[in-house]
């Protein structure tokens, strides 16, 4: 009689085919200065949405369902977890389970997989009273933005809705404050039923292989003008949108052996213009508020730990990587070598002990959803980037020769000198391809052009270690701290 009441449940989700079929849908793309017919036309975002395809088929799979998938406790759909709205730090912890699977079948190099910009959805909803508060300052469109708010994640978890968000401004000349206001997006018309915007995006990942596109304008504009104020999202294929793409540093169609990561494709970062672009009422968050933009920190909050995670489980593989240098290397047994590998270790274990302390730590918002503690999330983002590059030199060097020597599938088949490769290369307890392919997995991860495009990414996605200090003192409160030392040292 329960099932009877509560109707037929429903699965929301695309399988990779629909996905795939759902990027055929006319959006302009440039990569390389050639306009293209289809994403899929560019080998690079191919492999990419190859990628993110068999994401979207996991979710049917019995291994993969939990960390993808969460069922409706009423209704009983089955719909992503992307979409998840954790109310308990339980299922703050599962909706982690999500970006830990999105976070190993990239190898961390996607910043941001298709289960991030839902996260700033669910950040909005998080402070829903107080974009319920919020009015619009122009008199011909009045959104009501909490509605907003909440019918789009309801789109988005009905659909399996794949986003990108792009919040940052193109680069330009930092001296002048007139010259960041120039690429903002701002509203230039009010027309019946919502506005039109102009403006430029950028950094915008996995824009050109996304459905949507999710946007606002912040950083280094010191009073953002009432027409900049704005909190939206469209089709990425609105008619207007424009997406220039950075040049491909991935090796798609390469044999698994010779590129394990690189031959995944990339999530290419894309220069976005909006050239009059509509956006509808509804899809309108916030307009000309300009106190609303002021919380981007705390709506920011859910993807700030979903970059602290991912950059977790990346540290973790490094540690992984290293361990087996070791054993296929045979230094295992040196206490120098056994040192490096414990700074890994260390690395890895720190950066979980953040993410635990963030979800230990999480709070109740205003608008019903547990969100993990910013302080402990920015200071383990400004952990991480300080120490990345230090991480990734200290496993080049245990890899010794290997890196700078390494040799493809196609060298060990040849007859002529394959066998001189497999006599000579042997490991420890390892075949020489077997060692050979290990060199070849950590390349793509440290060395490889990919590996350093993602290297760069890291510091801009996680901020600038000056501007995640600022934070710190901003966010962090030190009144308990103070009190206590006032105590101690006799000053009340």
């Amino acid at each position: 009689m329960e099932a009877m009441l509560k109707g037929v449940a429903q699965q929301k989700l695309k399988t990779g085919a629909e996905f795939k079929a759902s990027l055929d849908d006319g959006r302009q793309l440039w990569v390389n200065g050639k306009k293209l017919e289809k994403v899929t036309d560019e080998p690079a975002l191919s492999a990419g949405i190859d990628l993110l395809a068999s994401m979207f088929d996991d979710q049917f799979t019995a291994e993969h369902a939990d960390a993808t998938t969460v069922t409706d406790s009423v209704s009983g759909d089955v719909y992503s977890r992307a979409w998840q709205i954790p109310r308990t730090i339980t299922e703050l912890q599962d909706r982690r389970k999500m970006i830990e699977y999105t976070s190993l079948k990239t190898g961390g190099t996607f910043g941001r997989p298709p289960d991030l910009a839902p996260a700033i959805a669910v950040g909005l909803y998080a402070y829903l009273p107080t974009f319920k508060a919020k009015k619009s300052t122009f008199d011909g469109c009045q959104p009501d933005f909490a509605e907003n708010i909440e019918r789009y994640l309801a789109y988005g978890r009905d659909n399996n809705l794949t986003a990108s968000e792009s919040l940052a401004g193109p680069q330009t000349d930092r001296s002048s404050p007139k010259a960041g206001e120039a690429s903002l997006l701002r509203v230039k018309s009010i027309e019946r039923g919502g506005i039109r915007v102009s403006g430029a995006k950028t950094v915008g990942s996995i824009a050109a292989q996304a459905n949507e596109i999710f946007f606002t304008n912040l950083g280094g504009i010191q009073e953002t003008p009432a027409e900049a104020c704005i909190w939206g999202s469209v089709p990425i294929n609105s008619e207007g949108i424009r997406l220039i793409s950075r040049e491909m540093v991935s090796h798609p169609g390469a044999d698994p052996f010779d590129h394990p990561i690189a031959r995944l494709g990339e999530e290419a970062d894309q220069f976005i213009i909006f050239d009059n672009v509509f956006v509808p009422t509804e899809r309108i968050f916030n307009l000309g508020d300009p106190t609303a933009m002021q919380y981007y920190g705390p709506v920011c909050t859910f993807a700030h730990w979903h970059v602290l995670t991912r950059l977790a489980v990346k540290a973790e593989l490094f540690v992984g990587a290293g361990q087996l240098v070791l054993d296929v290397l045979g230094t295992g047994r040196i206490p120098a070598v056994q040192a490096m590998l414990g700074e890994l270790i260390e690395y890895a274990q720190t950066l979980r002990a953040f993410v635990y302390a963030a979800e230990a730590k999480a709070q109740m918002t205003e608008g019903e959803v547990m969100a993990p503690d910013v302080g402990m999330l920015t200071t383990g983002r400004l952990y991480s980037i300080q120490h990345y590059p230090r991480i990734i030199h200290v496993l080049q060097e245990m890899c010794g020769q290997g890196l700078v020597m390494r040799f493809g599938k196609a060298a060990f088949d040849n007859p002529d000198i394959g066998h001189y490769l497999r006599d000579l290369l042997v490991g420890h307890g390892a075949s020489a391809m077997e060692k050979e392919q290990l060199m070849n997995f950590i390349w793509d991860m440290t060395t490889s052009s990919l590996a350093g495009r993602v290297a760069l990414f890291e510091n801009v996605n996680s901020s600038p270690a000056p501007r995640l200090r600022a934070r710190l003192y901003e966010e962090v409160k030190r009144d308990v701290f103070v009190d206590q030392v006032k105590k101690l040292a006799g000053l009340v």
